[in-house]
């Protein structure tokens, strides 16, 4: 079993959410990462205790062979029982109980939504990215507030990833990655896209531009 450990958040790029249950999980989260994803985290909100590990398995490897880290959305014993790290939310466990689960070096994401308060807060409880959003109206999430953008530029003070999620497209990300954000969160745009693999890439390629691409 991989352990992904909080020292492989260095960098930039692209982190990409599942969309829940469907047929084609593992190739849907194959054609992702090769299309540049350093980041896959497995969001599932069903209750299928047994599909569930057996997704989380397969994606953890997955992660694996493409040299990317894996998250787990909300459930820390599936985390560990895969050796993922873990993204936590407001309604979640405290990160001292995640931490104390999971161990020194997995990685825990929390979820600061616009609110800079809260990341100095659970960034002094030990948080190894912080997450802001929605940056823009999102389909994922479509009653969640909006958030300033100025909020990524405060917050790199604070020396964590910064991770932006909502709404986020090709077309409106760059505005974002120049406010201060390392890493783009994105689910429809990747997932609901017809080609997954080049809808990623065209994300990937605001942070790392191939010959002829312009930002």
């Amino acid at each position: 079993m991989t352990t992904f450990l909080k020292t492989r958040l260095q960098g930039k790029g692209v982190y990409a959410i599942t969309d829940g249950p469907r047929d084609d999980l593992f190739a849907a989260a194959g054609a992702a990462l090769a299309g540049g994803a350093r980041i896959l985290q497995y969001r599932d909100k069903t209750i299928d205790a047994e599909r569930r590990r057996a997704e989380a398995d397969e994606l953890s490897r997955l992660c694996a062979l493409h040299d990317a880290v894996f998250v787990v959305n909300d459930d820390v014993a599936l985390a560990k029982a895969t050796g993922g790290g873990v993204h936590l939310g407001r309604e979640d466990v405290s990160i001292a109980e995640a931490r104390a689960e999971l161990g020194a070096e997995a990685i825990i994401g929390v979820s600061c939504y616009g609110s800079i308060e809260r990341a100095r807060q659970l960034a002094a409880e030990g948080a190894d990215y912080l997450a802001f959003g929605a940056m823009y109206p999102s389909t994922t999430k479509p009653h969640a507030p909006v958030a300033s953008h100025d909020v990524l530029t405060q917050v790199k003070a604070l020396g964590l990833p910064v991770v932006a999620i909502g709404g986020l497209t090709p077309d409106n990300a760059g505005v974002v990655i120049d406010a201060g954000a390392d890493y783009l969160a994105v689910v429809s745009a990747i997932f609901a896209a017809d080609d997954i693999q080049t809808a990623t890439r065209r994300f990937a390629d605001l942070f790392d531009p191939r010959p002829g691409i312009l930002r």
